[in-house]
């Protein structure tokens, strides 16, 4: 059912206040997947705060040049067009993707967008292959940890010899 002019008009202004707001958008190509396929990456999306939204490609372009992000031709990606818009963690849409990608072939990265820019597929690869902020707030504090432990260690080893030495003393005394 064709949309009316006001309902693409509400869209794409849905869409260009979204794409003020994103840190991060990858463009995927979702001929072929299955209905459930669908409600579950639009799940796993919703779970981290990026969005999944089906748009034609016109509305899309309009939506990107009324947020002011110019350069990227929307019509020369193949395919239907979805967008995988992230707002709080820049690699979140790659990963989620990259990994929806593995287990259903009928997803495809086509691209994306990062700081206003078009990044290609091989970019937008790379990125889902990176850790998440979790994971590397993990890291780190792991490896500021490590340092502390073992000097925690160091001295918990000096007083267990220290109370050794006293009680041998103790026992040839006794």
């Amino acid at each position: 059912m064709p949309k009316t002019r006001d309902q693409k008009k509400k869209i794409i202004e849905d869409l260009t206040d979204k794409l003020k707001e994103f840190k991060s958008l990858v463009f995927v190509d979702y001929k072929g997947l299955t209905v459930k396929d669908a409600s579950d990456i639009k799940k796993l999306c919703k779970k981290q705060n990026v969005d999944y939204i089906v748009v034609k490609k016109t509305l899309i372009k309009l939506a990107l040049e009324k947020a002011g992000i110019k350069d990227i031709d929307v019509k020369q990606l193949a395919g239907n067009i979805a967008l995988v818009i992230g707002f709080e963690d820049e690699i979140a849409p790659a990963k989620i993707v990259g990994k929806f990608a593995k287990d259903h072939e009928a997803l495809k990265m086509l691209g994306g967008i990062m700081e206003s820019k078009f990044i290609d597929l091989n970019q937008v690869v790379a990125l889902s292959k990176i850790p998440s902020k979790i994971e590397l707030l993990a890291k780190l504090v792991g490896s500021i940890n490590a340092p502390v432990s073992g000097f925690v260690n160091v001295l918990a080893g000096n007083l267990r010899g220290l109370v050794q030495v006293l009680n041998s003393i103790k026992e040839q005394k006794a």
